[in-house]
């Protein structure tokens, strides 16, 4: 619940603040300058630019389209430069030590080991090399005085036919790093429900998954990731809005899939930004997010793709601050969201609300009490 202090967090109290990360893309979160030095490594030539700079300004304006498809596109650079051990290593390594630097506390980071092949990696060899670089990366961060779990999502295309292969990957590398499974891709024409094998093995297998629905497509997608196939989360989601109506005097009436989304606590996985990239939403003030929120709906903040996007945790959560006028009982509550729904044991992510979350928002909160305190003190003399 949000408190009666108005204690808006400053830019730097957000960047501070413990935050958790559920759905964020490896091959879309690169450093502008690791694209341009591995690409000149492996004799890639296709970039549209060679200046880091420009490479980052033209990646967010590519993604800027209004559609997934062609905000999809963007990732044949990203990929073409991670198809060596060396490169996906380093790639997961700043992976981890960017989102360490932006305050994030636990992450799930996802990625399609398939799409990885081209140079002759195995799909076990994609796997370990990503594993082995988050561990650099998080050690790398502990010497920065910054510390960070970072679990791996494998993720399956849903225009392809390996869903059930990785799907098994998954089950296999489960207490090695990785924590579950996704399928991503075009949702229109790839409905889900080609992936049952997939989704029923995991089931039968006692792991998670999670599935991209509800960003391009609408409630159809949603409704069969969830009664088809059994997702965990939704990856986005956000079209479980169109299952509410708001009526003129403000009063509200959920669907009974709105309902069901709610009632069973399913974490929505949104990402403002790269919505209104691909045309899910028109704007952060008329983003699903505000009115789930207000209404108790599991949601999480994400950043999707840090590189198409242009954004961070920290981005994300400023804007939402900026629009909403979130405070940090709201950013606490979006995060304890997140650690509730992550994929890890009951108790590790219980020890992580209790005694990272918790006690790091309670300091920020203090800092801005005392602030307050310090001013009306001068005001009052």
């Amino acid at each position: 619940m949000t408190s009666s202090i108005p204690n808006l967090p400053t830019t730097d109290q957000i960047r501070r603040a413990p935050k958790v990360l559920l759905h964020d893309h490896l091959d879309g979160g690169l450093r502008p300058g690791t694209v341009v030095e591995l690409a000149r490594d492996a004799g890639y030539g296709a970039l549209p630019e060679t200046d880091a700079d420009r490479l980052g300004v033209w990646f967010r304006e590519a993604a800027d389209s209004g559609s997934l498809e062609r905000y999809l596109e963007t990732f044949a650079h990203t990929c073409a430069v991670m198809q060596t051990r060396e490169a996906l290593v380093r790639v997961a390594a700043e992976c981890a030590e960017d989102l360490a630097a932006d305050g994030v506390v636990y992450a799930e980071v996802r990625y399609a080991p398939e799409q990885h092949l081209e140079k002759g990696l195995t799909l076990e060899q994609v796997v370990e090399a990503v594993n082995d670089g988050f561990r650099l990366g998080e050690q790398r961060a502990r010497a920065a005085g910054h510390r960070i779990r970072v679990g791996a999502l494998l993720t399956a295309m849903r225009h392809a036919a390996r869903a059930l292969e990785i799907a098994e990957l998954a089950n296999r590398y489960r207490d090695r790093g990785v924590v579950g499974f996704d399928i991503a891709g075009a949702e229109a024409g790839y409905p889900p429900t080609r992936h049952l094998d997939a989704f029923e093995y995991l089931k039968r297998e006692n792991n998670h998954f999670t599935i991209h629905a509800g960003e391009a497509f609408g409630l159809p997608s949603i409704w069969q990731a969830l009664q088809w196939c059994g997702a965990d989360r939704l990856g986005h989601g956000v079209r479980i809005i169109d299952d509410i109506e708001v009526a003129d005097d403000g009063t509200v009436a959920l669907g009974r899939l709105a309902a069901y989304v709610r009632d069973k606590r399913i974490p929505l996985e949104m990402c403002p930004t790269s919505n209104l990239q691909t045309g899910a939403a028109a704007s952060y003030a008329e983003h699903p997010i505000g009115l789930l929120r207000r209404l108790h709906f599991r949601v999480t903040v994400n950043t999707d793709n840090r590189l198409m996007s242009g954004t961070s945790m920290s981005r994300e959560f400023e804007r939402l601050v900026d629009t909403f006028g979130y405070t940090l009982d709201d950013m606490q509550w979006f995060t304890v969201n997140a650690m509730k729904s992550a994929f890890i044991p009951f108790d590790e992510r219980l020890a992580m609300i209790n005694e990272v979350i918790k006690p790091g928002y309670a300091e920020l909160k203090s800092e801005w009490l005392f602030t307050q305190t310090a001013a009306t003190s001068g005001s009052a003399s």
